[in-house]
């Protein structure tokens, strides 16, 4: 299984680049590029720590293992970040077997911001090319593959008044029904 350490990073910048996107009130061909991750603003306080660990509480690891026949597989709190320019805080989770990532979930809540589920998936439908609607999901889903050989199945929801997209990532060779229900468990729980 390849490693999948840059996933969870990979997919807050994504999550982040869409939502700018979405909520700038234009519709763009593609989302704008976002900050290197390298200088995106972490945070690394407890309650930071608290929210990743909560964002593991949205998907037992053992659905993980179900989902993907492998048996074994553990989670553990990955990075959380604050991105200033779109109001996204996000939290993630990393899923792991025999010391590699096997996926990521990453939770991107957008406090005081206003926009729908149906904007937010058009807006990564838009600078995903090849992504497709994914049904079931009451607020939408999309499911896409990209150059890093990775699969994303992301839903978007408000919770609380709150505009929320939950991304799920892995391998490339993981399908949207593999994913659908890790995610469906996410978003329920979001």
């Amino acid at each position: 299984m390849p490693d999948m350490r840059a996933y969870p990073i990979a997919l807050l910048i994504s999550a982040a680049a869409v939502l700018t996107a979405c909520s700038s009130g234009e519709q763009k061909a593609a989302a704008p590029a976002p900050p290197p991750a390298s200088k995106a603003p972490t945070s690394s306080s407890a309650p930071a720590n608290k929210a990743s660990a909560d964002t593991c509480a949205l998907l037992p690891s053992d659905d993980v293992s179900q989902a993907i026949k492998i048996p074994g597989i553990t989670s553990k709190a990955g990075p959380a970040h604050d991105n200033p320019g779109n109001g996204g805080k996000a939290t993630s989770c990393e899923y792991v077997v025999e010391g590699k990532t096997a996926g990521a979930l990453a939770v991107t809540r957008y406090e005081g911001r206003q926009a729908k589920p149906a904007d937010m998936i058009a807006a990564i439908k838009k600078a995903k090319p090849g992504a497709v609607d994914v049904p079931g999901f009451p607020d939408g889903a999309v499911f896409y593959t990209d150059e890093q050989k990775t699969a994303t199945l992301a839903a978007a929801k408000v919770s609380n008044g709150v505009p929320v997209l939950v991304n799920y990532t892995g391998p490339v060779k993981m399908t949207k029904e593999m994913m659908t229900p890790l995610v469906h468990t996410a978003v329920a729980k979001a």
